[in-house]
């Protein structure tokens, strides 16, 4: 053994942290994009929001400092959309080369383009006529709020109140009771052991919160949910039995095992069924407090004559500008000036990466909406098969880079809001001499046959199959039923209708 020199060539992939601060913007959603902003904002003291100034954007043309860092920027994206399908680029001469750049930077002359201006004049109107706090305070009640109430003014003792609490803290969203991992027969023998309540006194508390409203919350399971209402609500004695014997194949539809069960009319069994559709599976179903997501498009597609444009949509984004008022810190104190610096290199790069983002956005767009121009003009059911690649050999990009710039990225068009994701779709044969048909418009073309069915007598998978193969679309059974779960349409013996 022995120790010596030895002079080697080998290849490194090297990503800059700005390269990686741009990959993460890209495939960050719009709202993600916002939050980010203002998390650097907070830590980023030379970032300021142009629309909390009411100042417009100043873009100097003679600072020197500008040139060098959008050259520095386009290098960086260059090589970011040049990257191996890990868009991961070879970045360590262009590193250095632009960190010697950057040190070259005279930042003061930089700030002077980026003054400080004062902000517009705001209008506020006399504290006389602003609400107080707690009138624009709102707290809607939820469902355990509501069963406690009632519970308080049942006449529970101390052990039963407590029982009757974990029962309530125990509810899924839909009222259901279920503790994880416990049998439900198990679940209130644990809870009663927990409030020191006999077990047996425990069911008569459980049954009398059973009948607080909404009738049936704390059940166990549907069955139970179903016949503490139906018994509540005076309902007679075929419901129960079929509640109570026949849930199984009330909800396969099969009538006829039902009435031979019972010894009753199958027409009989079709008024039950009627009855037993008005109850409510879901007891907590109007308590569920969740607020709507809405969705904001990062993009428009606007119709103007005949030709189409996209439009980035800028609105609540914050617009950054650098802020100059540290240019007299950095003249004063050199440990303040490298560390001013520091933050105009993270704020500049932050700047150019959101502004990166917001061009290779609408130039994808631009693509797919050459791309899909029949869809924009003739409906869903001409929309084309198209995959990433497609996308990525038009615009000079890779796949991976199309794939994250269309990820929860959402579009608005004359015909509705779509994630971008909605217009790449696999191709399906079509034995007609045709184009091959989009896997979306086969979806499509499943709903409305489905829509325009005979409800007492629904088609099968096979037989939409055949209807599916005489316009030309040939599909396999299989693919049928998968297409139809998706859509969340049932099967034809649930889709069945008797009355």
């Amino acid at each position: 053994m022995e120790i010596k020199q030895q002079l080697r060539m080998s290849q490194q992939l090297v990503m800059t942290p700005q390269l990686q601060q741009a990959i993460k913007l890209l495939q960050m959603s719009r709202m993600e994009l916002v939050d980010l902003v203002h998390e650097e904002m907070l830590e980023n003291p030379v970032l300021e929001d142009i629309a909390e100034l009411g100042v417009p954007l100043e873009t100097p043309s003679s600072s020197s400092a500008s040139v060098d860092n959008e050259s520095r920027g386009e290098h960086e994206m260059r090589a970011l959309e040049a990257a191996a399908p890990g868009d991961v680029p070879t970045q360590s001469d262009v590193s250095k080369e632009a960190e010697k750049k950057t040190d070259e930077i005279d930042w003061e002359r930089y700030l002077e383009n980026h003054a400080l201006q004062a902000p517009l004049p705001s209008y506020r109107g006399g504290d006389e006529e602003m609400p107080g706090v707690e009138a624009t305070l709102s707290r809607t009640e939820d469902l355990p709020d509501h069963l406690t109430w009632q519970a308080r003014l049942t006449e529970f003792v101390e052990d039963e109140q407590r029982f009757a609490q974990l029962v309530i803290g125990n509810l899924t969203d839909d009222g259901y009771l279920k503790l994880e991992d416990v049998p439900p027969e198990e679940v209130v023998p644990r809870l009663a052991a927990e409030a020191g309540l006999d077990p047996e006194d425990a069911e008569e508390v459980l049954a009398m919160i059973q009948r607080f409203d909404p009738v049936g919350v704390a059940s166990r399971d549907l069955r139970e949910c179903l016949l503490v209402q139906a018994r509540t609500f005076g309902l007679d004695q075929l419901v129960l039995d079929v509640l109570d014997k026949h849930l199984g194949n009330l909800e396969k539809k099969n009538y006829a095992a039902i009435a031979k069960d019972l010894k009753c009319a199958v027409e009989e069994v079709y008024d039950v069924a009627q009855v037993i559709a008005e109850l409510e599976p879901r007891p907590g179903r109007n308590f569920i407090t969740e607020e709507p997501q809405y969705i904001t498009p990062d993009v428009y597609v606007h119709k103007v004559g005949e030709k189409y444009f996209v439009q980035a949509n800028d609105d609540g984004m914050p617009k950054l500008k650098i802020s100059g008022f540290y240019r007299a810190a950095m003249a004063g104190d050199p440990k303040a000036k490298e560390y001013i610096q520091g933050k105009l290199r993270s704020a500049q790069w932050l700047i150019r990466s959101i502004d990166q983002r917001r061009k290779t956005i609408v130039k994808v767009t631009e693509c797919i909406v050459d791309k899909q121009m029949e869809f924009f003009e003739l409906g869903i059911e001409y929309l084309k098969p198209m995959i990433l690649r497609d996308v990525a050999e038009t615009v000079g990009m890779h796949e991976s880079t199309i794939s994250r710039v269309t990820s929860n990225k959402y579009v608005h068009t004359p015909r509705g809001i779509f994630e971008l994701k909605y217009f790449f779709n696999s191709a399906i044969r079509r034995d007609d001499g045709q184009d091959d048909i989009a896997s979306e418009s086969v979806k499509q073309a499943i709903k409305k046959i489905i829509t325009e069915e005979d409800h007492k007598n629904p088609h099968s998978d096979q037989k939409i199959v055949e209807i599916l193969a005489s316009d030309g679309i040939m599909i396999a059974r299989r693919t049928v039923a998968k297409y139809r779960e998706m859509l969340g349409i049932l099967s034809s013996s649930k889709r069945k209708k008797y009355f």
